[in-house]
């Protein structure tokens, strides 16, 4: 995996700027993706479920190669979250076959995609629908202050990270955010689909990194600021505190709530006093992006500021660091490594 781009590395650090150094993705192998799916298949219905191991190949060639051998739109094959294309990734997808019996999967089985396990379901698996993923990484040519680095795997095995989107969503050198404000613009035309889609995600979650970062830079990622809607741990709920009190204090101190940052979009604010202040200078630094969401007809929504990281554990194996933890739907094991090191 290259550097960071410059824009990337602007965002605040939790830790501090990490001290050591790494490779990450130097080969597939390095970087191991299994998705917990969380709930049991019911063994028949309308959609074929199918559980593929791919390598080097991105989720939505699989969504495609699945469409094509189906004979059915690629809108008809569900899956709960794109994995990463460079690493070898477990996941599960479900193909509407309503009017069709089983079909035979041998044909796209290779090297990279093999099937692992089919079975049928009453529902189409859908965005976020899984419990976790669990993720299995080798940082390889290590360098620089081990005690740092302990120190700080420690500390985010505690306390968790800011819950940055990942680098990965906004393209190579930001580029989705160069088109999407070209959509906004009216210089590019997209119909309704996946790449529009994904533009106006990257431009949401470019907002949201922005007010991620002005926080952890003020220390107020993890602690509450007035007039912050806060997020029940494990879930998407999130609620307005009439009034903040000791109890909610030691339920933010104890990770089972986390304050909350803006995904932008059409609707007020939920936020009041000095976080609804933050949030709005923010959005005014990017008013053009803010506005093309509500024009877009984007709703406001929120999101957890605070990732806690499941089941931490790390090695150091000569001069590979090896870690593995999980992490719920729509979090980026980037964000938790760019707390631990820098990458080469």
């Amino acid at each position: 995996m290259n550097e960071s781009s410059p824009e990337h590395e602007t965002l605040a650090y939790a830790y501090g700027k990490p001290t050591m150094g790494g490779v990450l993705k130097q080969e597939c192998e390095d970087f191991i993706v299994t998705e917990d799916l969380g709930f049991p298949l019911s063994g028949a219905g309308e959609h074929l479920c199918v559980k593929v191991r791919k390598r080097g190949v991105s989720t939505s060639v699989v969504a495609n190669t699945l469409a094509k051998l189906a004979g059915i739109r690629e809108r008809d094959v569900g899956y709960a979250g794109l994995k990463d294309r460079q690493g070898v990734c477990e996941q599960w997808f479900s193909l509407y076959l309503a009017h069709q019996k089983d079909i035979d999967l041998t044909s796209i089985a290779s090297d990279d995609i093999q099937i692992l396990e089919v079975s049928r379901n009453d529902r189409k698996i859908r965005r976020g629908s899984h419990r976790a993923n669990g993720f299995a990484i080798r940082l390889r040519d290590v360098s620089g202050d081990a005690d740092d680095l302990e120190q700080r795997l420690a500390a985010i095995a505690v306390g968790g990270v800011p819950n940055f989107f990942g680098e990965q969503r906004f393209g190579h050198g930001y580029s989705n955010i160069d088109q999407a404000l070209r959509l906004f613009r009216g210089e590019m035309k997209l119909r309704k689909g996946f790449k529009r889609g994904m533009l106006l995600s990257a431009a949401r979650s470019y907002v949201f990194n922005a007010v991620l970062s002005q926080r952890v830079a003020n220390g107020s990622w993890n602690s509450h600021m007035q007039g912050d809607v806060m997020n029940l741990q494990g879930t998407e709920s999130v609620f307005v505190p009439e009034a903040w009190d000791a109890i909610l204090d030691e339920r933010l101190q104890h990770y089972d709530i986390h304050p909350t940052g803006p995904l932008w979009g059409k609707g007020k604010l939920k936020t009041c006093a000095e976080t609804e202040q933050l949030e709005i200078a923010i959005s005014d630094k990017h008013e053009e992006i803010c506005a093309g969401l509500v024009a877009f007809g984007l709703e406001q929504a929120r999101r957890s500021l605070r990732l806690m990281v499941g089941d931490l554990e790390w090695q150091r194996e000569q001069n590979c660091l090896l870690l593995e933890f999980k992490l719920p739907p729509g979090a980026y094991a980037t964000s938790v490594l760019r707390e631990v090191l820098i990458f080469k």
